[in-house]
């Protein structure tokens, strides 16, 4: 970091530091067993401690026998009841846009009629706009090299706007939260243009938003220089979107969202607090890591059409002779599902002709091989015997690459597809829970310390 009038901290001050920081902070990860510690509040069969009741989304991966025992079962994931395969089946077989239908049903709690859903997009169309002279202060003035910390900084920038920030009535936060669904998009292009332009010495171009167009006809319009997309792009981004729209009340962001509108604050603090815990490589930059590891794969000759070759190189990764060095193949397994993630399934059954069309074809096939033998090789390697299935991850990369959208941008462009999600959830929260989260913390450090002449 640069501030030209401070001076910098050495590295001699800061190794001090940091050494004394590691001889006196530890923490015995095995007293958790002791206390009876749910660390990361996962029981001890890696599924979530039960902190809370949502009507709104359900992540269904696993049944529990009378034992108590984890029986495995096919991914479901359920937006207000209706699965979520269902509804993007409605959406291909009908070729229309449904993301801002999904963003009604979790908003609202039932599916529109068609007069209330022509209204609502009006809304959000209506509002993509950001407020007069907010993109030259707060986004043009101020660059960031990562998109997701200027998107945080331009919602909690919003609260100025607002006369009535702090107004916590259904009526007041559902207003702010179509607000924000219909700006978040407009931030990310505008933040990402600006970024190009100081960070990376290109041009950078601004559309104004065009009436009548879909969430994701509007990212495409306005992302690209000459605002040209097909309808096929548009439609698969529409699918992505509603697969990325909620995933429950436990994952990381919307309890974070949750714990934060909990104690009361504003809505821009606490879609701030979720798009912060999205920032997490372990979170919204798992699909980065995916695609790493298909380059990887793709330059070192892996041959996509046959088992053995893929199988050699998953076995290197596991043992850590290729890849990253975690030992980790990205994109398989996951803390819910068990035999499928619905949403990986959608993406890859409506990619693969979209994929060979724009030339992404082998990196698609090699994307299936690694769903297909990555479990068998756990089970060879590792003596993995729990059932590993594809997660979104290993399929959402390739989807954003085939709609040249570059790897700056995919956390990105999950926020904008969960904002509503985070704001149903923070509407619930404040409507029905009314008490402040708060977990406790064992304290495991010293005790009666004597404070002596130094």
């Amino acid at each position: 970091m640069l501030y030209p009038k401070t001076k910098p901290l050495s590295e001699e001050e800061m190794k001090i530091f940091c050494d004394e920081y590691r001889e006196n902070n530890h923490i015995d990860l095995a007293m958790c067993e002791k206390y009876g510690v749910k660390r990361g509040l996962r029981n001890d069969d890696g599924t979530g401690v039960l902190a809370g009741l949502t009507s709104i989304c359900d992540a269904q991966g696993y049944e529990r026998g009378e034992d108590g025992s984890v029986i495995p079962k096919e991914g479901r994931l359920l937006y207000r009841g209706y699965a979520l395969k269902d509804l993007c089946k409605e959406a291909v077989e009908q070729d229309r846009f449904m993301f801002e239908e999904v963003l009604y049903l979790l908003l609202v709690g039932k599916k529109p009629t068609r007069i209330e859903f022509e209204m609502f997009k009006q809304m959000i169309t209506n509002h993509r706009e950001l407020p007069d002279g907010f993109a030259e202060t707060m986004i043009f003035g101020a660059p960031s090299p990562n998109i997701m910390n200027k998107m945080t900084r331009s919602v909690l920038a919003m609260y100025s706007y607002d006369e009535n920030a702090e107004d916590l009535s259904l009526e007041n936060v559902l207003s702010q939260s179509i607000n924000l669904i219909a700006q978040l998009p407009t931030m990310m292009v505008y933040a990402y243009q600006v970024y190009r332009h100081v960070y990376q010495h290109q041009s950078m171009y601004f559309h104004f938003p065009i009436e009548g167009l879909s969430t994701a006809e509007h990212v495409l319009a306005t992302l690209r220089g000459n605002q040209s997309y097909t309808h096929e792009e548009a439609k698969l981004l529409d699918l992505a979107l509603m697969c990325y729209a909620d995933h429950g009340g436990g994952n990381s962001s919307t309890f974070a969202d949750r714990v934060v509108s909990s104690v009361g604050t504003d809505t821009y603090s606490a879609i701030a607090a979720a798009l912060s815990a999205l920032k997490g490589s372990k979170l919204g930059g798992a699909n980065i890591k995916v695609m790493r590891q298909l380059d990887e794969l793709m330059r070192s000759g892996v041959n996509p059409d046959s088992d053995a070759s893929v199988k050699r190189a998953l076995k290197a990764i596991l043992n850590k002779e290729m890849g990253d060095g975690s030992g980790l193949i990205y994109g398989i397994g996951h803390v819910i599902y068990t035999l499928s993630d619905p949403r990986a399934v959608v993406l890859r059954d409506n990619s693969a002709e979209l994929a060979r069309k724009l030339g992404h074809g082998k990196e698609y096939d090699m994307l299936r091989m690694i769903e297909k033998l990555a479990p068998e090789c756990l089970r060879e390697e590792m003596g993995v015997t729990k059932p590993m299935c594809a997660n979104i991850d290993l399929y959402s990369g390739i989807v954003f690459r085939i709609l040249g959208i570059e790897e700056r941008l995919y956390a990105p462009v999950f926020a904008i597809a969960r904002i509503g999600g985070w704001c149903a959830h923070r509407m619930e929260e404040l409507a029905f829970n009314n008490r402040v989260i708060r977990p406790a913390y064992k304290y495991v450090g010293p005790e009666n310390l004597k404070i002596k002449d130094q």
